[in-house]
């Protein structure tokens, strides 16, 4: 009984191999989709970090200009020589900001349709 043999019947190897080989595949594939969804993810975040950047950029750049209006407002209204004047600098001013408001918002708004890939 020392010297009994075990053999694996011919069929039963074969299915084992067939098993393996196709465990292997499905993993290739399980694999490669990931790989390929992590590229696809780096990709995005790259594109939406570039966005978010160049937002943050033209944010700033409407604050500083809108500072600027600011005390260039203050200016003249310090030089003002009437309440008449003062009310027609105000008059002046408050179109200049809403034309200018107005305007910033559609570049950010463009701004944040680069970002989400469409176009406004």
């Amino acid at each position: 009984m020392a010297d009994m043999k075990f053999e694996v019947p011919a069929e039963m190897r074969e299915m084992a191999e067939k098993s393996v080989a196709q465990a292997k595949q499905a993993f290739d594939g399980f694999i490669a989709a990931t790989q390929h969804a992590v590229g696809t993810a780096e990709t995005q975040a790259k594109t939406l970090q570039a966005g978010a950047k160049g937002a943050g950029e033209l944010a700033m750049k409407f604050a500083e200009r809108n500072v600027a209006a600011n005390f260039e407002f203050a200016q003249k209204l310090l030089h003002a020589k009437d309440a008449q004047e003062v009310a027609a600098l105000q008059a002046e001013y408050a179109k200049t900001q809403l034309a200018a408001l107005t305007e910033q918002a559609k570049e950010l708004s463009q701004q944040a349709a680069k970002m989400t890939g469409k176009t406004a």
